[in-house]
This record gives C-alpha cells, structure tokens and sequence, in this order.
C-alpha cells in the first residue's frame, strides 16, 4: 500500500504540473492577444468542483475540478469540449477568439505543445547540470550479453560484447539499443576478444524483441548472492553473500538471467493452478548451491514466496561493471539536455508505428501503467526524468491532428491560412465530438490493459 501511495503521488504531482503548465501555455497566448479566458481549471469539474475563486476585476474563474483526466482553459469564442455552442450564437466580440486572425489563433493553440515541449527541454537540462549523466557502456559489459533463441538464430552467442551498428557505437542499453539492433543491416561485436560483424536483415519486431521472455538482449549478469532479505525462503536455506545459483528443478543455469527465466516458467504453471494444493506443489522448489569459496555444491528445497520469489539480490549493473559518469556546467547541459530530449522524442514518435499493430494496442497503457512507471520510493532525480518524458509525450499527443485535441484546431486552422475559408460551426462541433470519441475509446482501450495485465490475462 505505500508504495502504491508513493507512486499515487509522484504521478498526480507530475500530472498536475503538466496540465498547468499546458493549459498555462494557452492562458498566455491568449492574454497576449487580448483574448479572454473564462475558465482556468486543473482536472475537469462535470457537475462540480473542488474549489474555485473569481479575482476581483478579472474575467478568468480559477478552480481544481474533481475528475483527474486533464485540465482545461475555456477561451471565449471557440468550439471546444465545453460545447458552449449559445455563446457561438451570439454576435463576435472583439475579445473573442473567432475575431482574432488566423495566425494568432495558431499561437494560442500551440502554445500549451510549446509549453511541454520546452518544459521537457529545461528539465532534462536541469538533470543533467545537477546530476550529470551515468551509465554503464555497453562495450564495457565485459562479461557480454544473455541472448534468447531468435537472437541466436541470427548468430549471437552468449557472452558477445555489443560494440555497434552501421548508425554507430551502442551507448547503453536501453530502447535506442533495440531500436539500432531491429533496424539495423549489420552489427559489430567482441566474440572471446575477437572483433566481428554479425549480418542482420534490418527488419526486426521491436515490439516482439521487447515482449519475448527472455528478451532478445540483457546484460549477462552472474547468478551470485550479494544479499539475502531477512526471513526470506533464501534466508531459511541459509544463502549468503558470494553463492552461486547452478540449477532450479533440475534444470541448469549459467546465469541470473537464466534463473529467473526459470522462476517466469513457474508463474506461467501457476497460471492453472486449481488449488491451494496445486500452488504448494508449484512453490516447492529445488536449488543446486555452490557455496562461497568452496567447490561443494548442495541441494536444498524450499517454498517460494506466494509471488514465486526465493529472496535474494544480485549486484546492479554498476556494482557488475565500470561505470561511466559525465558531468555537465551549467552552460553545456542545455544543449545537452536538448539532444537528449530530441532523441527521446524521436525514438518515441519513431515506436508509434507499432500501436497500429494487434501487439502494439495490447502494449497500450492507461493510467496504472503510467503510475507505476514511478520509482517505488521517492527519488527526485527520477521523478524528474519521468516528468519531462511524460512533458514530451504531452506535447506529442496533443500535438496529433485529432479533433478535440490541440493538433485537431491546429490542422483547421492551417486549412483556413491556406484556403482563407473558415470551416463552418456545424462542422467544428461535430468533428469535436468525433475527436472526443476517439479519445475516450483509445482511454478505455488502454485502461482496460492495465485491469487485464493486473488480473493476469495480458
């Protein structure tokens, strides 16, 4: 439940300063123009609110609204999810948006992408001056890499040193890695110390490369004991520090990719366990040790956790391998965290392809799978960074020619620059209720995901 709470938190502080700053994007535009703003909210008020005031002198009504979907700032004169369609009635008022031109109404629509986009911009700049940037190369994985069945096909072997593609030298592992290896025509490696190049058909899944058990690539990491969490199954069959796992059930291990592979294949027996008799007979577990310091190997059984865990940890990968760490003066991490930012836009807009897939709608994700991309414990420099990747993500979303969305008005407005003919409002309400349409089918799409994946049938 805490950790549940932490997440709960995080997401609803960085959601929060989103939309403001969103919704602020479009405040600013329009004031600058002399538009007015009749309502600034955070979240949506149907029926009613949490709060609201009203400055003295002022046109706008400020107010938190109970229903945390998003915000909304209700510029006068304008179609939008507000469906204020008696105020279109109305003869144009000079302060209204429909009397403004055409390329200052753009402004104000753009402005709230512009302001997540810049937003993402400076705080990735910001984490990397007081930060810096750390990393574990992938060439000074010195013990190489964990490759499944379809990678082997291809001609990787176990413990190959990743060193780059034809787009160039690998940096660590992460999404960019897959996203060169499932594209890519050739890839260089270290094979026992000797450099090679693997052909490749440049065509990989990314999604299936991604979604396979065992993945396609991981970090070869040793199946050694560097803790054991007290009154764990490990801690009762008297695990320590420097112990090497050799077999589950039989089966050998080389590795602690291999071994939890094996605790996954138990989860999938689980699956159609009946009774609590048939989850017993599951957890009962057999383990081949060999002990620290010591070639003697002992087996020893034991009942896993309920969630199949046998409670001990292994090194990270920067306790495993050197690190690398880059700092940043405060001058040289703007362009720095422009870079940054620039190649996760790209990498993302370049991975939406693949949500026109069957695989890639089930791999959508609603509200819980955003939540627990949060760290389960307060970490500042990670709630940062989940901050301005959402920021970007904002601004792309929003940014889609989709009506009811920014991009929606801002595709409108750009047939009416270059025509010089307005759509008429008939067609603007009902392109918006389209738009929303869209919206609320791809939100129920993507949080009934979340409830599937958490009951376990994704």
């Amino acid at each position: 439940m805490e950790i549940f709470l932490i997440r709960l938190l995080q997401f609803m502080l960085a959601i929060s300063l989103l939309v403001l700053l969103h919704e602020g994007g479009h405040f600013f535009f329009s004031k600058l123009f002399g538009v007015r703003v009749e309502k600034f909210y955070l979240f949506f008020d149907p029926w009613f609110h949490l709060f609201q005031f009203k400055p003295r002198k002022s046109d706008t009504t400020y107010g938190i609204g109970w229903l945390p979907l998003g915000g909304y700032c209700k510029i006068s004169g304008m179609i939008d999810e507000s469906f204020d369609t008696e105020q279109m009635k109305k003869p144009a008022e000079p302060w209204e948006f429909r009397t403004k031109p055409a390329w200052q109404r753009l402004l104000i629509m753009i402005g709230g992408v512009l302001v997540n986009f810049l937003l993402a911009l400076f705080i990735y700049s910001m984490v990397l001056f007081h930060w810096g940037e750390s990393y574990v190369a992938v060439k000074d994985m010195t013990m190489g890499m964990k490759f499944n069945k379809e990678a082997k096909v291809l001609g990787f072997h176990d413990h190959d040193i990743l060193i780059g593609t034809e787009k160039g030298d690998f940096k660590d592992y992460g999404a960019d890695l897959f996203r060169d290896l499932s594209e890519a025509q050739s890839v260089r490696i270290v094979r026992d110390g000797k450099a090679m190049t693997l052909p490749l058909p440049g065509e990989i899944n990314l999604l299936g490369m991604l979604k396979t058990e065992p993945r396609f690539v991981s970090p070869f990491v040793p199946a050694q004991v560097d803790s054991v969490l007290a009154g764990s199954p490990a801690a009762k069959i008297g695990l320590a520090k420097g112990d090497v796992m050799v077999a589950v059930n039989g089966k050998a291990v080389d590795s602690y990719n291999e071994f939890m592979g094996e605790l996954g294949r138990l989860s999938d027996v689980m699956m159609d366990a009946k009774t609590p008799q048939d989850s017993l007979k599951v957890r009962t577990a057999s383990f081949v040790v060999k002990k620290a310091g010591i070639e003697k190997l002992d087996t020893v059984n034991t009942i896993l956790t309920s969630d199949l865990k046998l409670g001990f940890i292994v090194k990270n990968l920067f306790d495993t391998y050197q690190e690398t760490h880059v700092a940043y003066g405060f001058f040289e991490s703007f362009p720095a965290g422009v870079r940054y930012g620039w190649d996760v836009l790209s990498g993302y807009v370049s991975d939406m392809k693949y949500v026109f897939t069957a695989d890639g709608a089930k791999s959508l994700g609603g509200f819980g799978a955003i939540g627990s991309l949060f760290p389960p414990t307060w970490d500042w420099h990670v709630f940062w960074l989940m901050t301005a990747f959402l920021s970007i993500i904002l601004a792309f979303m929003n940014i889609l020619p989709i009506p009811a969305l920014d991009g929606g008005h801002v595709l409108f407005l750009l047939y009416e620059m270059i025509t010089r003919r307005k759509p008429s409002e008939n067609f603007m309400i009902r392109a918006e209720y389209v738009g929303i349409g869209i919206l609320m089918l791809l939100m129920v799409l993507a949080n009934l995901n979340d409830i599937l994946r958490w009951l376990g049938y994704m």
